[in-house]
C-alpha cells in the first residue's frame, strides 16, 4: 500500500525546505561580503600606487592618498609630471621598449616550442620517449642560478653575449619544462578519436598539429602564457646577467632598481615608476582573464 503523506508532514515538510533556503541565502550572503572584503585589501594597495602616482611630492608628504577621493575632480590636486619625469628623464620610457622587445619573443619561442613537444610527447611513438620526457620535467628541479655561469660563457664564445637573442634562449630554456609539462599533459587528454581520424586522412603529424590540435589546446597554452609573461616582464635576474647594466638595454625592473637607488625619498616618482612596471601585467591577465580560467579547469572533470 501506497504511503499517505498527511497535511502535518506535508507542513514539516515545507518547513524544512524553508529552512534549507534560508541558510541557503544566509551562507550566499556571507561568502559574497567575505569575497568583498578580500577583494578590498587586495585592490586598495593598488588604488593607492595609482592615485599617488598623481599627486605633487608636497601633497603625498603632507596627506594620505584617500583624501583626494573627497573632492577628486579638483584639478590642482592632480599632475601629470610625474610620468614624463619618469619615462623621459628617468629612461623608463626606454626601458620600457627594452622589456617589451624581451618578453614577447621569450614567451613565443617558449609556448611554441612547447606546444610541438607536448604534441610529440603525447601523440608521436618512438623509442624512449618516457624516458626522455621524465628526463625533460625533471629539469624543474635545477635550479637556474647554477645555470648563469655556463650559459654565459656559452654565449660568450658564440659572440652572443649581452645580446637580445640570448636572453630570448635563456628565458626559453628556462620555460621549457614546466610549459611542456602544462601543454604536454592537456593535450594528451584530448579525444583519440580526433587523432586517429586525421591520421586516416593522410594527414601529416604537423598537419594533425596545426590543424587539430593547437585549436584545442589555446586554453592551455593562453593560460600559460600568462604566467610565462609575467615572469619574463618581471624578471629582473636573468636580465641583469645577460644584458649587463648597458643603460641603453637595460629592462623595466632594472631601471626602477635604479630609480630607487637614486631616489629613494621621492615617492611620487616612485610610485609613477611602480605603475608603469605593472599596468602592462595588469593588462595582460585582465585581457586574458577568461581564457586563464579555462585553461587552469580545463581537464579537471571528464566524460
Amino acid at each position: 500500500m501506497d504511503r499517505i503523506i498527511s497535511p502535518r508532514n506535508l507542513v514539516s515538510f515545507a518547513k524544512g525546505a524553508q529552512r534549507l533556503r534560508r541558510r541557503s541565502t544566509i551562507g550566499g550572503w556571507m561568502a559574497g561580503l567575505a569575497i568583498t572584503v578580500l577583494v578590498v585589501i587586495w585592490v586598495t594597495p593598488t588604488v593607492g600606487l595609482f592615485v599617488s602616482s598623481f599627486r605633487t611630492d608636497f601633497d603625498i608628504q603632507s596627506s594620505g592618498w584617500w583624501t583626494t577621493l573627497i573632492d577628486p575632480f579638483d584639478r590642482t590636486q592632480w599632475t601629470i609630471d610625474n610620468y614624463r619625469r619618469v619615462l623621459e628623464a628617468e629612461a623608463l620610457g626606454r626601458a620600457f621598449v627594452n622589456t617589451m622587445a624581451v618578453t614577447l619573443p621569450s614567451v613565443v619561442l617558449t609556448l611554441l616550442i612547447a606546444a610541438y613537444a607536448g604534441y610529440a610527447f603525447s601523440w608521436i611513438d618512438f623509442r624512449y620517449r618516457d624516458i626522455y620526457f621524465g628526463i625533460f620535467v625533471a629539469m624543474l628541479v635545477v635550479p637556474l642560478q647554477v645555470a648563469f655561469i655556463p650559459l654565459l660563457r656559452s654565449w660568450t664564445g658564440l659572440g652572443m653575449s649581452r645580446s637580445l637573442l640570448s636572453i630570448w634562449l635563456t628565458h626559453t630554456g628556462f620555460g621549457m619544462p614546466i610549459a611542456t609539462l602544462i601543454i604536454r599533459n592537456y593535450i594528451a587528454g584530448l579525444p583519440a578519436e580526433l587523432i586517429e581520424a586525421a591520421r586516416m586522412e593522410r594527414a601529416s603529424h604537423f598537419q594533425v598539429f596545426r590543424k587539430v590540435v593547437l585549436p584545442l589546446s589555446m586554453p592551455a597554452i593562453a593560460a600559460f602564457s600568462v604566467f610565462q609573461f609575467l615572469w619574463v616582464w618581471n624578471d629582473f635576474l636573468v636580465a641583469l646577467v645577460f644584458l649587463g647594466g648597458n643603460p641603453d638595454r637595460q629592462v623595466l625592473t632594472m631601471a626602477l632598481q635604479k630609480l630607487i637607488s637614486s631616489r629613494g625619498t621621492d615617492w611620487h616618482l616612485l610610485s609613477a615608476g611602480a605603475f608603469v612596471t605593472m599596468v602592462v601585467p595588469l593588462l595582460v591577465f585582465i585581457t586574458l582573464q577568461k581564457h586563464f580560467v579555462r585553461g587552469l579547469t580545463a581537464g579537471a572533470v571528464k566524460g
